[in-house]
């Protein structure tokens, strides 16, 4: 892969505001007092998207941007196990929570993506397991940096609270960032035990 540079970058005594291109839309970041680099995507040049198998589960209320999000991953020829529900009747999100969380914690699946109506109850179910690192994404920095930074193995979306076309650019941006390792990995060592095995 070529070396990427950012879109633009302007920053202000307090501000620091990066234009960052992908999949022919740019999006503006603005963080405080310590800035933040992200790179160029050029249009010409596909990112490398991860295409190991993947596990998705959701509740009722992100049955929607369930069924979008799988499409998304079939398109690019990801295998997909679609963990329920399969229509909006209200449901527990706690138990698809639980059955996508177990599947990774047990290591017959490296990721997943999880997806309710904040985000918030999978993510607090998720991160009960041992060995599951679940993130909680509502932008492209975050969804950057939970795998740069902490190797995250499961997405976790709000679908109401996060746009659908959003939502399938972090979803993009998650699948194609590659995790950093080195100082990153010895801090998850320190953790990433202590949950709970699947029973």
């Amino acid at each position: 892969m070529k070396e990427r540079m950012p879109c633009a970058i302007i920053t202000t005594p307090s501000l620091m505001m990066v234009l960052f291109c992908q999949n022919e839309s740019i999006i503006l970041f603005l963080q405080g007092q310590r800035g933040f680099l992200l790179y160029f995507n050029d249009e010409s040049e596909e990112m490398d998207i991860n295409k190991t198998p993947i596990i998705v589960g959701n509740d009722h209320a992100a049955y929607g941007l369930k069924e979008k999000i799988k499409s998304y991953l079939i398109e690019k020829d990801i295998d997909v196990e679609d963990a329920g529900t399969h229509n909006e009747d209200s449901v527990d999100y706690s138990d698809f929570g639980i059955r996508v969380a177990a599947e990774v914690s047990t290591g017959k699946f490296n990721r997943g993506i999880l997806l309710c109506g904040t985000g918030i109850g999978m993510s607090m179910v998720a991160n009960k397991f041992s060995h599951v690192r679940a993130a909680l994404c509502s932008g492209l920095f975050s969804a950057i940096m939970s795998r740069r930074h902490n190797n995250s193995n499961i997405l976790v979306i709000g679908a109401r609270v996060t746009g659908s076309d959003l939502a399938m650019e972090i979803v993009s941006a998650w699948l194609s960032t590659p995790f950093d390792g080195g100082r990153h990995q010895l801090r998850i060592e320190k953790f990433d035990s202590l949950g709970e095995a699947p029973k």
